[in-house]
């Protein structure tokens, strides 16, 4: 090839990728908006679902009691596996009054990925339910982690950390594992361990 030639396919190759790189900068700027608008209000709503007697959720003044719990969370991977909080709020009813948490917490340890949940914790430490924000496991199987007969096992709950069996639950503690998905039931109860770790020993009462 001449180097003319060779120079002429640089410079258009330059252009096509300078356009193209523009042009999905302008598509960011004007997506990000609405996707963050988005998630703000999926992420709402999980809390609405989990403790629907809360008026707001003011996240302020948590994360120090976040940064607490995943740094004790990591020393005790051999009793909740990989897990973190990824973020939580107060909630508030309509005069102000903090009624409970809202905690945002993944286990890395679900047979398909990550499972991000939202757990509502009372003022008294008990679950009030919870929600999924991620959840990518198989059908039928690990997806039927959001069938009410396995996680309304949670709700009303106050205990310090639950635990799976596969031979019915005989205490408040113990989550009966769904058929065929013990990975699965293992990481829901995780996380659900991780925000119940955060409500009973990072906030300050």
């Amino acid at each position: 090839m001449k180097k003319g030639g060779f120079m002429k396919d640089a410079i258009i190759l330059f252009v096509i990728t300078l356009v193209a790189g523009l042009s999905l900068g302008a598509v960011y700027q004007v997506t990000k908006g609405p996707i963050a608008e988005a998630n703000a209000a999926a992420q709402i709503a999980a809390y609405q679902a989990v403790l629907p007697e809360a008026a707001d959720f003011p996240s302020d003044g948590l994360e120090a009691a976040v940064e607490k719990a995943n740094s004790d969370l990591a020393g005790m991977s051999g009793q909740f596996g990989n897990v973190y909080v990824d973020s939580a709020a107060k909630a508030v009813d309509g005069s102000g009054a903090e009624i409970g948490y809202v905690v945002n917490s993944t286990s890395k340890d679900g047979y398909g990925g990550e499972v991000k949940i939202t757990v509502g914790i009372d003022s008294q430490g008990a679950v009030t339910s919870i929600a999924f924000l991620s959840l990518a496991e198989t059908p039928g199987l690990g997806m039927n982690a959001q069938n009410p007969s396995f996680k309304d096992q949670f709700n009303g709950k106050n205990v310090d950390s639950f635990t799976v069996t596969k031979a019915g639950a005989a205490s408040d503690n113990e989550i009966d594992a769904m058929s065929g998905a013990t990975i699965t039931s293992s990481a829901v109860t995780n996380a659900v361990n991780a925000a119940v770790y955060f409500a009973k020993n990072c906030v300050t009462q």
